[in-house]
């Protein structure tokens, strides 16, 4: 049974507007229709906001997103996302059937897990050799392995005909992979779900361009 928390303060979102794993929560909250207070936690300035004492009280891995919700303080954007999903009504972001759930759990560990992790901002700042390509032969090497995937599990979404945390976690691993120039039409299933995902307007508010931390020149 899911909870009615309609009585409590609106959650607050520590995030940085380019952040995949902060653009994941923010899809959700979209989705589930939660209203949201948004703190922004820059990853560049001042040599980062997130390492500084203050942050690193909430989040002790000092990453973003960081939600504090009902009480409680929650980071890993899979477990905020699973939290919401069992907690707020709206549509169903992990499928009923377990073998569906499991595909969908499959979809997003390859992505939060043996992906974007490799990539992101912390990795690619202490690596010595050719950042863009680095990141490059990891979203290549993931996507391959994911567009094998999707070409079975898809329907209009990434499982099936319905909405779920895999789609969730894809669109923001393809602006990644967009931002370091890796070649998206070699995934042509990969490329349509990203493309129709786009169209929802829970995927077009909650989009970095669309934050109120992100730079004037990135904004629409």
């Amino acid at each position: 049974m899911r909870t009615s928390f309609a009585c409590l303060m609106k959650p607050v979102l520590h995030g940085y507007f380019r952040s995949s794993c902060s653009w994941r929560v923010r899809i959700a909250f979209a989705l589930k229709g939660i209203e949201y207070d948004h703190v922004p936690v820059n990853l560049i300035k001042d040599g980062g906001q997130q390492i500084t004492d203050q942050y690193k009280e909430l989040n002790p891995m000092q990453q973003v997103p960081t939600v504090t919700i009902d009480d409680i303080t929650l980071s890993q954007s899979l477990a905020i996302i699973q939290y919401v999903d069992e907690t707020r009504p709206g549509p169903r972001l992990l499928p009923a059937d377990p073998k569906q759930r499991a595909k969908v759990r499959m979809i997003c560990d390859i992505i939060a897990s043996g992906i974007q992790p490799l990539q992101n901002l912390y990795v690619v700042q202490k690596i010595c050799t050719d950042k863009v390509q680095w990141a490059q032969h990891f979203i290549n090497r993931g996507f391959v392995a994911l567009e094998s995937i999707l070409k079975q599990t898809a329907g209009k979404y990434c499982v099936g005909n319905e909405i779920s945390m895999a789609d969730i976690c894809l669109v923001p691993q393809v602006y990644n992979a967009e931002r370091f120039k890796v070649d998206i039409k070699q995934f042509p299933t990969i490329k349509l779900l990203n493309q129709t995902l786009l169209e929802l307007e829970a995927f077009k508010m909650s989009h970095p361009s669309h934050q109120p931390d992100a730079p004037d020149d990135l904004r629409i």
